[in-house]
């Protein structure tokens, strides 16, 4: 966040109501426009609401924002340690590889029920490599031939944890593909996940069944 949206910001938190945009240029000496610009972003990205103030004549009520009162989302994240706890966790497991494909594939089954995709093989190898992308996969283009095809994967977003329990993570990611496909109303399955099929990159390998 720039320093002039923060310093809006802060002036909307310390503000006992909610603030005109001519207010908020006359305490901050900027013009109108900008503050404008900067209380519509503010808005946009969930740190304030805009709210209608009452009439004072003819013509639209006068607009006014207000800091949205929760927890600041533009600060850092760590998420390394709560993965770390869950990766123990899981390790703890009778068969933690079993215990990690369940949860991957819990993970798929959700992902494949929030998506429409349409009939077809490409359109389902398009809508995998896309979601492989999303995740942090880097993945290559997809090479199909006959029955079968690839994709490759040039980072694994939980790398930091394949060496204390790669076999969990790669169990977690398998599952997690092999359901997401099969909840998917096309031809085309994931066979296998492998691990560091050359040093730089994993293979996803895929089946595609005869229609």
């Amino acid at each position: 966040m720039s320093g002039r949206r923060r310093e809006v910001l802060e002036l909307l938190r310390a503000a006992p109501g909610a603030v005109s945009i001519g207010a908020v240029a006359e305490r901050l000496g900027i013009h109108p426009n900008t503050a404008r610009f900067h209380l519509e972003t503010l808005a946009r990205s969930g740190h304030a609401d805009r709210v209608h103030g009452a009439p004072d004549g003819p013509g639209r009520p006068p607009l006014l924002f207000t800091a949205r009162r929760e927890m600041d989302r533009g600060g850092p994240r760590n998420y390394r340690v709560l993965a770390e706890l869950l990766a123990d966790d899981l390790a703890r497991a009778d068969d933690p590889i079993a215990a990690a494909q369940d949860a991957g594939r819990r993970w798929g089954a959700r992902v494949a029920g929030e998506v429409h995709v349409a009939d077809g093989t490409e359109p389902a190898i398009v809508w995998l490599r896309d979601l492989l992308d999303d995740l942090g996969f880097a993945p290559e283009e997809p090479s199909v031939a006959g029955r079968g095809g690839a994709i490759g994967l040039r980072h694994c977003p939980f790398l930091d944890l394949v060496d204390t329990h790669g076999g969990m993570i790669c169990a977690l990611h398998e599952g997690l593909l092999e359901s997401a496909m099969d909840g998917l109303p096309a031809p085309v399955a994931v066979e296998g996940l492998t691990p560091f099929a050359t040093p730089d990159r994993c293979l996803v390998t895929l089946r595609i069944e005869a229609v």
